[in-house]
């Protein structure tokens, strides 16, 4: 029985490091620009039929993939920023999310079109699969993977927006947009390197999903509730939040839906109901109301 619930955590806890990759971007996005961007699933999509195609297709490694990965969706982000979502910024909300739903739905039918309608999957390497034994435990090693990705980024956030330069003057723009301006930070460039930076973790998150969610051409709507759940209960703009959010959001959906198949999906919600009750904002939001 201790070895069940352990695996029932363990693989939570693995599902909640993708959503914190997934997310933590669109976290960003809302707390600093303070923009809806709905279509931030249809970056982690595109980044697993992106592998797909690198790995499956071309026969690129595996960490290669996820390095052009990265960097491709850094610069369509950057430049979607730039030309499309730039403009939409003193927009109201429900705009926005006009703009955003609507490139999801263009986004399915692209993959749609390209993909065709069934799920894809992925040649995981040789050397992620199977299983390792630690002690009296066995740990599958693509998911001890994936939890190993998950903390390190989240080390690597919170010290470059902790206690770098750049850090600095992201909090700076958010405090004060025009007094960050007029000290010499470009704004702008900030914000397009921001938005960028969370297009790439939501495709790295995306592609590697596909070996736990699995990926669809409706991948951008599947898990549109889970993303906004987790932006949301964990405060916008937050690592802390979105790190905390995911592993609580991961490790309650795996349970609920493993030891109670029929309702444990929504276990998830009445969680998000009690935390928003108790924190409005969300757990550890940056966002002043």
């Amino acid at each position: 029985m201790t070895n069940l619930f352990f695996s029932i955590a363990f693989d939570g806890i693995a599902y909640g490091m993708l959503l914190f990759t997934i997310t933590i971007g669109l976290s960003i996005t809302m707390g600093v620009m303070n923009f809806v961007n709905l279509a931030h699933g249809a970056f982690a999509m595109g980044g697993g039929y992106l592998l797909v195609t690198l790995s499956n297709d071309l026969g690129i490694p595996f960490p290669l993939s996820l390095a052009l990965i990265a960097l491709t969706f850094l610069v369509i982000g950057a430049f979607l920023e730039i030309v499309l979502f730039r403009r939409f910024y003193g927009a109201s909300p429900l705009l926005q999310v006009l703009l955003t739903i609507g490139i999801v739905f263009i986004s399915i039918s692209a993959a749609t079109y390209a993909f065709g309608p069934l799920s894809a999957a992925i040649d995981t390497p040789a050397y992620l699969q199977g299983r390792f034994t630690l002690g009296d435990m066995s740990f599958p090693i693509y998911r001890t993977m994936v939890i190993g990705f998950g903390l390190g980024l989240a080390l690597v956030l919170w010290f470059v927006l902790d206690r770098t330069l750049i850090g600095a003057k992201v909090r700076a723009a958010v405090s004060n947009r025009a007094m960050a301006e007029n000290i010499g930070i470009n704004v702008p460039v900030l914000f397009s390197v921001l938005f960028g930076v969370g297009a790439a973790l939501a495709a790295v998150g995306g592609a590697l999903s596909i070996e736990i969610f699995g990926l669809s051409p409706t991948y951008a709507l599947d898990y549109l509730v889970l993303v906004l759940l987790v932006v949301i209960v964990g405060g916008m703009g937050s690592i802390r939040g979105a790190f905390a959010a995911s592993l609580l959001i991961g490790v309650i959906d795996n349970a609920g839906k493993f030891l109670l198949p029929h309702s444990g999906a929504f276990l998830i919600y009445l969680v998000a109901f009690a935390v928003l009750f108790w924190r409005p904002s969300g757990l550890f939001s940056t966002v002043e109301h």
